[in-house]
C-alpha cells in the first residue's frame, strides 16, 4: 500500500459531499488539536463531481499549452479551485493542471447535469486547454451510464471544430465587423476588416452574418488544417488556393472534409488582402466589444495577434443563419486592379485655410503610387508636394501641415509633413495633421486592396453620391448575384465648388465651424487656431449637452484640442439633422466659463532622458534619417528651438509643470495629449518628419505644445525626453486602474512628473503590473475662471516668455530653409539600391517580388546556398519578408545594403551556378 499524505485532487468532492475542510483538518492535526476521527459525526450528501482542467491538447496527443490566458470564465454555481485568471501566462515550467471544477447535486444525474451546465459556462481562450475535451466525455453516453474502463477514452469519437496553423502566411488576422466601437475617445482603435465588402461576401457565401468572425490575410495566406468538417469561402485578392493539393477558386463555397489542408499562396494578380470564411464563424473571445485583432495592441483576436505557426483556431458549432451560396457570379464581383479611384467627401481640411486652391486641384488632378511602408494603420501614398497656406503650424508646430491635435474619421487621408496617409481601421484616434478628403463609406473597401506600387486617384464626390453608393452597396451585399457593385459614379460636372466647411455658427462668443470628414463623421471646431483652455472646456459643454440628449444615430464623441469630432449614422441621422441640433446646441449649452470638471493630480514617475528613449533616437539617426536636427539629442533640440540657455533649464521646466489631460489615445491606448496649465511651461517642437519607426513603451515627449506618454510600442513623432510607468492595462486592472478600465487617466487629469533613475524605473514599471505600485493621484476639480485670472496676473511675463519662444522658433525655421531640411520628403530619406548589373557567364539575378527597404541581409559574398534559401529580409508594409534565390549556387555579389530602399523586380543578389 501507498502511504501519501498529501492531498489528493479528489479531496474537493470528499469535502462537497461530507461539507468537511481537509485542509483545516490537517492544520489542526499538527497543531495537535484535532478531535479523534471516530467522535466526528460525518454523513454524506448527495453526490459530486470533479473535471480537470489542463493546460493540454487533446486532439495532438494531450501536448502542453504555453502562453496567456485572453479570457477565464468560470460559473459562479460551482466550485473552481484554480489559480488562474484572464491574463496570466502559462510557462512551460510547471505543472499543466489548471484547475479544478466541482459540482454537486441530490443524485449523480443531478450532478452530471450541473457538470455539463458547468462546463458549457466556462470559457477559456488564448491557449489549447481540454475543456473541449471534457464536454465531449461529460456528453458521452458512456459516461452517463458509468460503462467506462480503462480504455474507454480510446473508443471516445472527439472531433474538435478547429483549424490548426501549418503556416502563418506574412500577415493573416481574425476580424469581425464593425469592430471595436465606443472606445475612440480613449485611443482604441475598431480595427475589424479593411476591406469589409470582400469581408462580407466570404460571410454571405458561407451563411454566417455579415460581422462574424473570419480571417483577413495578407499579401500571402496560410496553410491550415481542418479538424472537422466544414464550409469555406474565400474572397477579395486571389491567393492561388489549393485543399489537399487541388485548385479552388475564390467566391464560391467550399466543402472541407474533416483532415483537409487548405494551402493559400501568393497573391495572384491584382490585390492586397484575401478573407477566408468558416461557416458559424471563427470562435474567438470578445474584447472591449469586439473580437478583432489590434495586433500592435496586442489584443482582440484568437490569442492577441496575427496567427502563428502551431495556433489552433476554433469554430463555432452554430451561428450560420442561412444556406450556403453557390457562388457569387465572375460579372458581381469586385473588380480589383492596380490603377484606382477612389471616391472620396471633400474635407475636413481644405483651402484656403490650409491648403492654396492649386494644392486641391493638385490632389484630384494626379496619380498618387502607393508607398511600400503602408500598413492596416494607413496606406502612405507618394505623390506632389503641396504649396501650403502657412509658413508653419504656429504652436502646433513647424510644419504647415501641423495644427492642434483633433480626431481622425477612419479614411481620412491625412497628410503628416508632406505625405499624405488614407488612415485604416487600426489607426490613431487623434493627431495634429490636416486632411483634405475622407473615403466615402462605400470607397473604403478599396483601402484593403491597395498594393505597394498601386497608382492612386481621389474623385470628389457629393454627400449625395456618397449616399447612393452606400444604398447600392447594401442591396448588393443582400442579394450579390442580381446587382452589380456600384463604384463611384461618372460626374457630369465635376464638384470642385464643394467646400470643406458645412456651416459656421457662434456659441457664447466663440466661433464654431461645421467640417465635413466624410460619410459620417463631422467635426466641429470652436475659436481660431490657438491653444486655448476656453476653446477645450467649451468643446465640453458641447460634448456634455449632446450625451444628456442623446439624439438616436451618433455612434461616439471625440474631442480634441479645441474641437469634437461627432461620429454619426446617415441612416439614422442625416447630416442636416446633425447640424440643426448643433446650431440648438449653440444657445443651449452653458458658456465654458461655468463649467467645472473633475481634475485629479496623478503623481507620476520620469525617468529623464531615459537609456530606452535613447536607444530610440539612435536608431531612427541610424537606419531613418540622419541629418535630421533634432538628432542626435532630442532634449537639445527642445532646448535650441525654445530659446533655453542650458539642458537644465528644460529640465526645470518639465518638472515643475502640471500638464493637464486634453484629449486620450494621441498615440493609442489612453495615451494622454496634455498641455502645461502655466504657459511659461509650454515648451513647442515639430515632430519627426518622417515618423520613427520605433518608440518604447511609455517614452514621454513633446510635439508641438502638448506632451504625450506612448501607451504601447509602435512609430511616434514626438520629441522624446524620458520614460514613465504604463498608462493602459490590457488584462488586469490592479492598485491605480479602476476595475474594469483598462486605460489610467481621465480628461482632465493634471500629470506631475518626479524623477527617478532608470534602474528605479524598472522596478516601478515590474511592481506596477503586478498591481503593488500605487500611483499617488489628489482628487479635486478645475474651474476655467479660476484659471483665467491667474493668466491675467501673469500676463506680462507670459508674454516676454513666449516673445523669446518665438524669436527662437523663427531661427530654427531659418536654419532649416539654409540647411535645405524644410525640403526633405520622406521618399528621400532612404537611399534607393543601385539597379546596375555586372553578372558574369553562368550568373543569374535574384529579384525582390514587392517594392520595400532591406531590414537584414542573410548571406554574404561566396556563400553557396540551396534554391528556396532566404537571402534577406523585406520590410513591406510593415511585415518582415523572406527573399529566396530560385536557383541554387554560390553568391557572387550582393547589390543592396540595410535601411535601402528597392523596388519590385529590382535585383538584390547576384549569383554563379
Amino acid at each position: 500500500l501507498e502511504v501519501n499524505t498529501r492531498l489528493q485532487v479528489e479531496h474537493g468532492i470528499t469535502e462537497a459531499v461530507f461539507g468537511v475542510d481537509l485542509v483545516e483538518w490537517m492544520i489542526q492535526q499538527a497543531d495537535g488539536t484535532m478531535p479523534a476521527l471516530d467522535t466526528l459525526a460525518l454523513t454524506q450528501s448527495g453526490a459530486a463531481i470533479e473535471v480537470r482542467i489542463n493546460a493540454e491538447d487533446p486532439a495532438r496527443d494531450f501536448q502542453p499549452s504555453v502562453g496567456r490566458f485572453t479570457e477565464v470564465t468560470f460559473p459562479e454555481d460551482a466550485r473552481v479551485d484554480t489559480w488562474i485568471q484572464t491574463g496570466t501566462d502559462i510557462t512551460s515550467h510547471y505543472d499543466s493542471l489548471l484547475g479544478k471544477l466541482i459540482v454537486t447535486g441530490a443524485t449523480r444525474t443531478e450532478a452530471l447535469a450541473n457538470l455539463r451546465e458547468a462546463l458549457q459556462n466556462t470559457a477559456l481562450y488564448g491557449i489549447e486547454n481540454n475543456l473541449d475535451y471534457l464536454s465531449v466525455i461529460a456528453s458521452s453516453p458512456m459516461f452517463e451510464k458509468a460503462t467506462v474502463s480503462t480504455n474507454a477514452l480510446a473508443k471516445l469519437d472527439y472531433q474538435p471544430h478547429r483549424i490548426e496553423v501549418l503556416s502563418p502566411g506574412a500577415q493573416s488576422t481574425v476580424q469581425d465587423l464593425p469592430g471595436r466601437i465606443g472606445y475612440w475617445a480613449v485611443g482604441v482603435p475598431p480595427s475589424g476588416p479593411m476591406d469589409a465588402l470582400s469581408f462580407q461576401l466570404a460571410n454571405r457565401l458561407v451563411g454566417n452574418t455579415p460581422e462574424a468572425p473570419a480571417l483577413e490575410c495578407t499579401l500571402n495566406g496560410p496553410t491550415l488544417k481542418f479538424y472537422a468538417p466544414t464550409i469555406i469561402a474565400l474572397t477579395g485578392a486571389d491567393m492561388g488556393a489549393k485543399l489537399n493539393g487541388e485548385p479552388v477558386a475564390p467566391y464560391v463555397s467550399i466543402s472541407v472534409p474533416a483532415g483537409s489542408v487548405l494551402e493559400l499562396n501568393k497573391i495572384d494578380g491584382s490585390g492586397n488582402r484575401s478573407y477566408l470564411a468558416v461557416r458559424n464563424g471563427i470562435d474567438a473571445p470578445l474584447y472591449l466589444g469586439s473580437r478583432s485583432t489590434f495586433v500592435l495592441g496586442k489584443f482582440g483576436g484568437h490569442s492577441t495577434g496575427a496567427l502563428r505557426t502551431g495556433d489552433v483556431l476554433r469554430v463555432n458549432r452554430d451561428g450560420a443563419i442561412s444556406a450556403p451560396l453557390e457562388q457569387i457570379g465572375p460579372d458581381n464581383r469586385p473588380a480589383l486592379t492596380r490603377e484606382w479611384e477612389l471616391g472620396v467627401l471633400y474635407g475636413p481640411h481644405g483651402a484656403p485655410d490650409f491648403f492654396t486652391q492649386n494644392d486641391i486641384d493638385v490632389f484630384f488632378d494626379h496619380a498618387y503610387e502607393v508607398h511600400f511602408n503602408s500598413a492596416r494603420t494607413g496606406v502612405r501614398l507618394v505623390g506632389p508636394k503641396p504649396e501650403w497656406a502657412r509658413e508653419d503650424g504656429g504652436e502646433a508646430g513647424l510644419h504647415p501641415s501641423n495644427i492642434h491635435d483633433n480626431a481622425y474619421a477612419v479614411g481620412t487621408i491625412d497628410f503628416t509633413g508632406d505625405m499624405p496617409i488614407i488612415l485604416g481601421p487600426d489607426g490613431p484616434s487623434l493627431g495634429g495633421f490636416v486632411c483634405p478628403a475622407t473615403l466615402a463609406d462605400a470607397e473604403k473597401w478599396k483601402m484593403g486592396q491597395l498594393r505597394p506600387g498601386d497608382t492612386v486617384r481621389f474623385k470628389r464626390l457629393t454627400e449625395g453620391e456618397a449616399s447612393t453608393l452606400q444604398t447600392a452597396q447594401t442591396g448588393f451585399l443582400a442579394e450579390p448575384n442580381r446587382t452589380t457593385p456600384t463604384t463611384a459614379p461618372t460626374l457630369a460636372t465635376p464638384t470642385k465648388t464643394d467646400s470643406a466647411v458645412l456651416g459656421r455658427g457662434m456659441t457664447h462668443g466663440i466661433q464654431t465651424c461645421y467640417r465635413r470628414a466624410g460619410s459620417s463623421y463631422l467635426l466641429v471646431e470652436m475659436g481660431d487656431l490657438v491653444l486655448d483652455f476656453k476653446l477645450r472646456f467649451q468643446v465640453t459643454a458641447l460634448m456634455t449637452w449632446l450625451e444628456s440628449e442623446a439624439p438616436a444615430g451618433i455612434v461616439d464623441l471625440t474631442p480634441g484640442i479645441r474641437s469634437l469630432q461627432v461620429h454619426y449614422d446617415p441612416t439614422i441621422l442625416s447630416t442636416d439633422r446633425l447640424l440643426s441640433l448643433l446650431k440648438t446646441a449653440e444657445t443651449e449649452m452653458p458658456p465654458a466659463e461655468d463649467v467645472v470638471v473633475p481634475s485629479r493630480t496623478v503623481h507620476l514617475p520620469l525617468s529623464w532622458r531615459d537609456e530606452q528613449t535613447e536607444l530610440a533616437m539612435r536608431k531612427y539617426q541610424e537606419l531613418v534619417y540622419e541629418k535630421a536636427p533634432w538628432c542626435p539629442s532630442n532634449v537639445e533640440f527642445i532646448r535650441r528651438i525654445n530659446g533655453l540657455p542650458d539642458e537644465q533649464a528644460v529640465k526645470d521646466i518639465i518638472f515643475n509643470a502640471d500638464y493637464m489631460v486634453l484629449g486620450l489615445g494621441d498615440v493609442y491606448l489612453g495615451a494622454p495629449v496634455a498641455t502645461p496649465l502655466d504657459p511659461r511651461h509650454r515648451l513647442v517642437t515639430t515632430k519627426y518628419n518622417p515618423a520613427r519607426t520605433w518608440t518604447p513603451e511609455n517614452a514621454v515627449g513633446i510635439g508641438g505644445a502638448y506632451m504625450c506618454i506612448y501607451g504601447m510600442e509602435g512609430p511616434g513623432g514626438y520629441q522624446l525626453f524620458g520614460r514613465t510607468v504604463q498608462v493602459w492595462s490590457t488584462w488586469q486592472q490592479r492598485g491605480s486602474f479602476e476595475q474594469g478600465t483598462p486605460w489610467l487617466l481621465r480628461f482632465f487629469d493634471r500629470i506631475k512628473f518626479f524623477e527617478v533613475s532608470s534602474e528605479e524605473l524598472t522596478e516601478a514599471r515590474d511592481a506596477f503590473t503586478n498591481g503593488t505600485y500605487q500611483v499617488r493621484i489628489d482628487e479635486g476639480t478645475f474651474k476655467l475662471s479660476e484659471h483665467e485670472a491667474l493668466l491675467k496676473a501673469e500676463a506680462p511675463s507670459i508674454a516676454s516668455f513666449k516673445n523669446q519662444q518665438q524669436s527662437a522658433f523663427e531661427a530654427e525655421r531659418i536654419r532649416w530653409r539654409e540647411h535645405g531640411l524644410d525640403a526633405d520628403l520622406i521618399e528621400d530619406v532612404f537611399e534607393v539600391a543601385d539597379n546596375s548589373l555586372d553578372i558574369p557567364e553562368h550568373g543569374f539575378a535574384v529579384e525582390a517580388s514587392l517594392p520595400g527597404s532591406v531590414w537584414k541581409l542573410l548571406v554574404d559574398p561566396g556563400q553557396i546556398i540551396e534554391a528556396g534559401t532566404p537571402v534577406m529580409i523585406l520590410e513591406s508594409m510593415k511585415m518582415e519578408l523572406e527573399i529566396t534565390t530560385p536557383k541554387a549556387g554560390t553568391v557572387h555579389s550582393i547589390l543592396c545594403k540595410p535601411g535601402q530602399t528597392i523596388e519590385a523586380g529590382q535585383a538584390v543578389l547576384v549569383m554563379t551556378s
